[in-house]
């Protein structure tokens, strides 16, 4: 079957303050979203349904089952596939006026003015707080509105950055909110998340973007909304532009916008699943190693030895005649403590559980 624009987007056009002139603007508009997962996989899928005609999607992850309670347009039968080719595969099934197009690789300093210079919006959809700097100040630098969207256990965060105001200024952006990167924020996989706020917030960021690009309504420019699922109460945070665009590019030409998520890894700092069970197995029979957990309340099917977050990792004492195993939800955390442990003792045996307890 192949419908008509008219016939698809029917209830839509006939909102009066849409229309056949607002749907047009739709077709006429291009996205960029960045992340595929809880948050981008929806606001992709939502986009695509309402008629943008044109979708760039970002994400170098693949599929995992502990993604599927939340990623909902994902099923068993992708695990290990990369989830930008899955859902750009889905979305041109699902939606025939959209041109949807995909990388598999992560965004990063050297490409992100080539991925943003030729759309209208950019997405944040990503749960990693260097991406979103990156994307903020890149957003900056270049006049591109970016749609923010973040996730903290049962709070969701949104707002709209960097808008061309009627004064001909621009509106705040992310470093009016929070003006400098924290270090010690966990991200979903490793705090967890209800999936009803991952599609909550998902569902602000793509009526956000709507209302951009229509025209339409008030978008959350100078505001940050923050929700939480548990009391159903929200409330806006104002924002006043502060920081300037010279500052933001001296900040971005002296920033890595560093990601352990997109890191290669020293192999001689990993133990695999299989080498630990292994170790578990003789542990009975020696005492020497010793499990370090830098994620609380982390849910393992082995014994915890201590609980250190990398901030506090300084309080540690490390035995050289031990063997220490560093452990987190993805492997993503416990690298980075390895590394700072081996600065601090390198003639230790300290190894990072690879791929972490969800790969366990």
């Amino acid at each position: 079957m192949k419908p008509t624009k008219n016939q698809l987007f029917k209830r839509q056009i006939t909102l009066s303050e849409i229309g056949e002139v607002g749907q047009e603007k739709l077709q006429n508009a291009s996205v960029l979203v960045v992340g595929c997962g809880g948050l981008g996989s929806p606001i992709a899928v939502h986009l695509a349904a309402s008629g943008i005609g044109k979708l760039h999607l970002i994400d170098f992850d693949t599929i995992a089952i502990s993604n599927l309670h939340r990623q909902v347009f994902y099923s068993l039968e992708d695990v290990g596939k990369p989830k930008a080719e899955i859902l750009a595969k889905f979305i041109e099934e699902r939606a025939p006026f959209t041109e949807v197009s995909f990388s598999n690789k992560p965004i990063s300093k050297e490409n992100v003015f080539e991925l943003i210079n030729d759309v209208d919006i950019v997405v944040d959809g990503t749960d990693s707080l260097p991406t979103k700097y990156l994307l903020n100040d890149a957003c900056v630098i270049k006049n591109k509105p970016l749609v923010y969207g973040s996730l903290y256990k049962f709070d969701g965060y949104v707002a709209t950055f960097n808008v061309q105001q009627e004064a001909g200024s621009l509106s705040a952006n992310l470093r009016d909110a929070f003006p400098n990167m924290a270090t010690d924020v966990p991200n979903c996989e490793e705090a967890g998340t209800l999936n009803a706020i991952v599609s909550l917030i998902a569902a602000q960021q793509v009526n956000e973007v709507l209302k951009l690009v229509t025209a339409i309504g008030k978008p959350l420019t100078n505001e940050l909304l923050i929700y939480n699922s548990l009391q159903n109460s929200q409330l806006k945070m104002k924002l006043q532009n502060g920081i300037s665009k010279k500052e933001i590019q001296n900040i971005f030409d002296t920033e890595t916008y560093f990601d352990a998520n997109c890191e290669i890894q020293n192999p001689d700092w990993l133990i695999s699943s299989t080498e630990l069970k292994n170790e578990l197995s003789l542990r009975a029979r020696s005492r020497r190693l010793e499990i370090i957990s830098v994620t609380e309340n982390l849910q393992t099917p082995f014994q915890i030895d201590k609980t250190s977050t990398i901030s506090n990792l300084d309080t540690l004492q490390i035995d050289a005649s031990k063997k220490y195993v560093i452990v987190c939800q993805k492997g993503i955390s416990s690298y980075k403590a390895t590394q700072l442990l081996k600065e601090r003792y390198p003639a230790a045996t300290i190894l990072s559980l690879s791929g972490g307890i969800s790969n366990f």
